[in-house]
């Protein structure tokens, strides 16, 4: 059991961070390519890309950060 929850765990921590780099990107597309066009109503493309940045910077940061409790933690 301690075995299968510790790969959940990394898949985990390795989705999370391969969310935020999709949100790094893709707020990186959206300012460079939004600037003052509305994005489905929400607002100006270019704010959501700073959201979407932030956010996604911060997501990868967690996924680094858990990959490397995991990787420490005694399972067994």
């Amino acid at each position: 059991m301690g075995k299968q929850q510790g790969i959940l765990l990394a898949v985990v921590a390795f989705a999370v961070y391969i969310v935020g780099g999709i949100g790094i990107f893709s707020g990186i597309g959206l300012i460079a390519l939004m600037k003052g066009e509305d994005l489905f109503g929400l607002g100006d493309g270019r704010s959501i890309g700073y959201l979407f940045l932030c956010v996604g910077a911060c997501m990868s940061v967690l996924g680094v950060l858990l990959m490397r409790i995991f990787r420490n933690r005694k399972l067994v």
